[in-house]
């Protein structure tokens, strides 16, 4: 992408250069009455230097560089269309809406001729770029390695499809996942068992898999639902024969017309543009947290050093998306070694929390150092907070639906920390899920907003 990125960038200066020159020699002489000489004003390199750029970020906030590999040419030509109407409505308003013109038709001829330019210049050199990525893809040349789900009569009809396609649509086929047991497969005759669905996940992280094809019979689709809602833990596309998308959670959409029928699961819970933006938010409010917080830092950095000894961060193992283990920073609010009897959640009046931990923990103070998280990427401003692997199990007991907050990224504060406050024991944890269930089903940058504002 950096590479595309590059082609893009020159093909946005080639765009702006044409179009100064057509404003130079066609339409200021109709303005002046007389030929104007090309002068190469600041304008000119404020466009030439700066456009390229902005058009950058603009491709990167509206997911135009998401999935370039499995993107058709008419997905490229829309993408392309709707990215150049927004960017030259934006910069019509901010460079071109104060010249100087003879008439209306003016704007509307310098409009026009910007979004032609740049439109042609971008789209041309991407449509060659994309056929020549579906030609590889369409020849084996490029594949994804893929599983399936099912292991009869389905399952092997849908491979025989992909197998006698002309043209292949990037499914790398490693091998089957059995869903009910049974002492001969019939897909056991084309491609290997790799297991049973129990191990799903870890056949899935073991063969590094980045599709997964759901074709189970009727007489499985009981387990439709556990399958799919593991699935969605993974960082895994996920499609599924027609017959039991009524079934299946979440939205669907095809994701061929001449290939192999099958329906995708889609798995964002925001729009692309949306994730792109919350991502920039997150790192860049996280730098400016900890550069202001400086000298609160220092204070409690003091503070902690004074109330005990011991270290003056403290890390912690934590479960975050997609089930990935990750240390968590804190400043150290408890005595050195308080867990050494084992996973304890900690309370109002918990004897292993210093003074100074209880004055830290009530303003929240201690959890300064999670922006150093968010910057690693482990974790968002805003999600579900994470919790040990030791709670999640017991959680998990009494509420199988937990394994849901593990979409999306962590974060430092959430719904439910708004609503609970910290937990002190399990089913405290089980009533503040409900919110953080409620918050991935209604993600977006308003509902961040306000969490972050209370």
């Amino acid at each position: 992408s950096r590479g595309l990125g590059d082609v893009y960038k020159r093909q946005a200066m080639a765009a702006w250069i044409l179009f100064f020159l057509f404003r130079k020699i066609y339409i200021e002489p109709q303005v002046f009455g007389t030929e104007v000489p090309i002068t190469l004003g600041p304008r000119f390199w404020t466009g030439t230097i700066g456009l390229p750029f902005a058009w950058i970020i603009l491709y990167y906030f509206t997911g135009f560089y998401k999935d370039m590999f499995r993107r058709s040419r008419m997905d490229d030509f829309t993408r392309t269309l709707t990215n150049s109407l927004l960017g030259v409505v934006i910069i019509f308003f901010l460079l071109i809406l104060d010249d100087v013109i003879l008439n209306y038709t003016n704007y509307y001829s310098l409009a026009i001729t910007l979004f032609l330019l740049h439109f042609s210049f971008t789209l041309i050199p991407r449509m060659i770029l994309t056929s020549k990525m579906v030609a590889k893809v369409h020849r084996r040349e490029i594949g994804f390695k893929t599983v399936m789900i099912g292991s009869n009569e389905n399952a092997v009809d849908v491979l025989l499809d992909i197998e006698n396609q002309k043209r292949s649509n990037g499914y790398e086929i490693l091998g089957f996942i059995n869903v009910q047991w049974k002492e001969h497969y019939q897909l056991q005759d084309h491609l290997p068992h790799l297991g049973g669905h129990q191990n799903m996940e870890s056949i899935i992280l073991e063969q590094q898999v980045e599709e997964v094809i759901i074709a189970m019979e009727p007489s499985e689709h009981e387990k439709i639902g556990d399958i799919v809602n593991r699935l969605s833990l993974l960082d895994v596309r996920i499609s599924a024969i027609p017959s039991i998308t009524d079934i299946l959670t979440g939205k669907v959409r095809s994701t061929t017309i001449f290939g192999t029928p099958l329906l995708e699961v889609n798995q964002d819970v925001m729009p692309v543009w949306q994730q792109n933006v919350k991502q920039v938010m997150d790192i860049v409010l996280s730098i400016l947290a900890l550069i202001l917080l400086i000298p609160v830092s220092l204070v409690l950095s003091i503070g902690v050093l004074l109330s005990s000894p011991g270290p003056i961060l403290y890390k912690q193992d934590r479960i975050g998306r997609y089930g990935r283990e990750f240390q968590i920073y804190k400043f150290r609010s408890m005595y050195h070694n308080a867990e050494e009897n084992g996973p304890e959640l900690s309370s109002k009046h918990d004897p292993r929390v210093t003074r100074f931990g209880q004055m830290m923990r009530k303003h929240r103070l201690d959890e300064i150092p999670n922006f150093f998280n968010v910057l690693r990427g482990e974790m968002a401003l805003v999600g579900p907070r994470p919790e040990r692997e030791y709670f999640i199990d017991k959680i998990i007991k009494s509420a199988p639906h937990y394994t849901h907050l593990q979409k999306v990224k962590p974060g430092i504060t959430s719904w439910g920390q708004v609503k609970y406050g910290y937990a002190e024991n399990v089913e405290e944890m089980i009533k503040r899920l409900r919110y953080d269930i409620l918050y991935i089903e209604n993600m977006s940058l308003l509902v961040d907003a306000k969490i972050l504002f209370y």
